[in-house]
């Protein structure tokens, strides 16, 4: 495995190479800094945004990560969205959206919309988005968020409904704003299959702030403003945005000290933040993050796993009660992310309505510290020979460069009392976010960036039964709540359901979260906009930005 990553590293970066001369030749062709439409924004002059996350697809029933949804924010149209500045949703290209049954969201469009190809936007589109993401199902795609939906119904040419399994769904405005629910043209994708991302950019399948004018995947996107977006975003300040894609951190802040990119965001190792919050000639701005780290364990072929040779719920459940004993998450948040990551002690960060500290009131010593003494016993007690061997896979490049110190770390915890001899692997994010849904890896690295900031969206994407992590946990008990929380009404009932979920999957450890983060983005001086995007909806978005 380390052999494969190392090669497929190297060859990433000869073409982040060719691409950043790419991104500078064109901005060579098409600055003019003198130019401004009497706004404040310098509409005329590109902006240049690095990054290191990867894109999976454009496809939204081919993707459910991070960097993906990205780009998706910029060039895709809602029918909900959130505001600069809030976490609540609201009509986006929709004219209005309620419930006008228990079990039926109805959703009336603006009239008159097109996409970037000048292709009508009707309820058509809405429907067959909606079909499409139940009927293509990817297994890396988001469509378990659709748990509650039936069917679409296409009423006229501006009005769709949304049968729904359940009544009074709290969660489904939000579900409506989520990478679920990007409205796709269905003249361009296919009802059946995931659409190539080159195929989409080149239609112009887009209604967003912004259209794309030129893909190379993983390398460089350019972004051009869309002048008929319609939704309830302001227009973009910036005509032209160019992301530049980098295979490194070290990479993408010798860019940012050069000048060559206007504005970082996600990802680069806390070090190079601090020392870029040094630097007089750019600003660090933190905003509000619900990013989490967790740990999946596949109950399948975990050690003891169900289909293991020397299968046992029990031994199993111990493994995984031993190994949340021994994270020492603030030796991680310390050592490793100076910080800029802190425990988490549940499924759900804290900030959210509903989060407690279920793991920290069953695990460690029980002030957030680990306990080798507890893990031996718990091991002890269901009869398992230590040490236990543990394959442990992780992201390298995915989750940022600091991904193999912390992984380095958490395998030192591990084994440091003799319970484990952790077998650690990495495999680069292009074959590991398939990978780990087949069942490859025992143990293994995620991280978690919300669809909404509502606390559901920390739990049904891992704990319904059909969930996305596809990791074979199965309580049904805790599918029936995370449903019911999902229709409560009253804030105080559903507030103590939350609680109780994530009090019986801290029990059952389907996975062990130990880190949450901020929203961290570096921007040179003359840059605004910046703080506008890192809202409490998580989503960065370029439209905001100027100079």
């Amino acid at each position: 495995m380390a052999t494969a990553s190392f090669r497929r590293r190297g060859l990433s970066v000869v073409g982040t190479a060719a691409a950043l001369a790419l991104v500078l030749a064109a901005c060579a062709e098409t600055e003019d800094p003198n130019t401004d439409d009497g706004t404040g924004g310098d509409t005329g002059a590109g902006i240049t945004v690095g990054t290191t996350d990867v894109i999976i697809a454009l496809d939204p029933a081919g993707s459910y990560d991070n960097g993906s949804w990205a780009v998706m924010n910029q060039v895709y149209p809602f029918l909900m969205n959130s505001p600069y500045g809030s976490p609540d949703v609201e009509p986006d290209i929709a004219e209005s959206a309620e419930f006008t049954a228990p079990t039926e969201y109805t959703v009336v469009l603006k009239p008159d919309l097109t996409f970037a190809n000048g292709h009508a936007l009707t309820a058509s589109d809405v429907k067959f988005t909606f079909d499409r993401q139940v009927a293509i199902n990817d297994p890396q795609g988001p469509a378990s968020l659709l748990y509650n939906l039936e069917s679409t119904e296409v009423v006229d040419e501006t009005t769709v409904v949304f049968h729904l399994l359940s009544e009074n769904d709290q969660i489904f405005p939000q579900i409506l704003a989520s990478p679920v629910a990007p409205i796709v043209d269905e003249e361009v994708f296919s009802a059946t299959e995931v659409t190539p991302s080159a195929d989409i950019a080149e239609a112009e399948a887009f209604a967003g702030q912004y259209s794309i004018s030129d893909y190379v995947e993983n390398e460089v996107i350019r972004y051009t403003a869309f002048a008929d977006y319609a939704g309830v975003l302001p227009p973009a300040v910036t005509d032209e945005i160019t992301v530049q894609y980098f295979a490194e951190e070290t990479s993408l802040k010798l860019a940012v000290q050069e000048g060559d990119v206007d504005v970082a965001f996600r990802s680069m190792s806390p070090t190079d933040i601090g020392d870029l919050r040094t630097d007089d000639s750019v600003v660090v701005h933190d905003g509000p993050g619900g990013e989490i780290r967790y740990i999946v364990f596949n109950f399948n072929t975990q050690p003891f796993g169900a289909t293991t040779a020397e299968a046992d719920p029990a031994m199993a459940l111990a493994v995984r009660q031993a190994v949340a004993h021994l994270i020492d998450r603030n030796a991680l948040s310390e050592e490793i992310y100076q910080g800029t990551y802190t425990p988490l002690y549940s499924y759900i960060p804290e900030g959210l309505t509903g989060a407690n500290t279920a793991l920290q009131d069953l695990y460690g010593d029980g002030e957030g510290g680990p306990d080798a003494d507890a893990a031996a016993a718990v091991l002890a007690d269901a009869g398992v020979t230590t040490p236990v061997t543990l394959n442990l896979q992780y992201s390298p490049d995915h989750y940022g460069a600091s991904s193999d110190e912390e992984y380095a770390m958490i395998e030192a915890q591990l084994e440091a009392t003799g319970l484990f001899d952790v077998q650690l692997n990495s495999t680069l994010w292009d074959a590991y976010s398939a990978e780990r849904t087949q069942d490859l890896y025992p143990a293994y690295q995620l991280g978690w960036f919300p669809d909404y900031s509502d606390a559901d969206n920390y739990l049904s994407p891992f704990f319904l039964t059909e969930n996305f992590l596809g990791n074979h946990y199965d309580n049904q008990e805790v599918n029936d709540l995370i449903l019911a929380q999902a229709t409560t009404v009253d804030e105080a009932e559903r507030t103590a359901l939350i609680e109780q979920v994530q009090d019986l999957v801290a029990a059952d450890l389907s996975t062990v979260p130990y880190l949450q983060g901020a929203q961290v983005a570096v921007a040179a001086a003359d840059i605004t906009g910046v703080t506008d995007t890192l809202d409490a909806s998580f989503k960065f978005r370029y439209a905001a930005l100027g100079r």
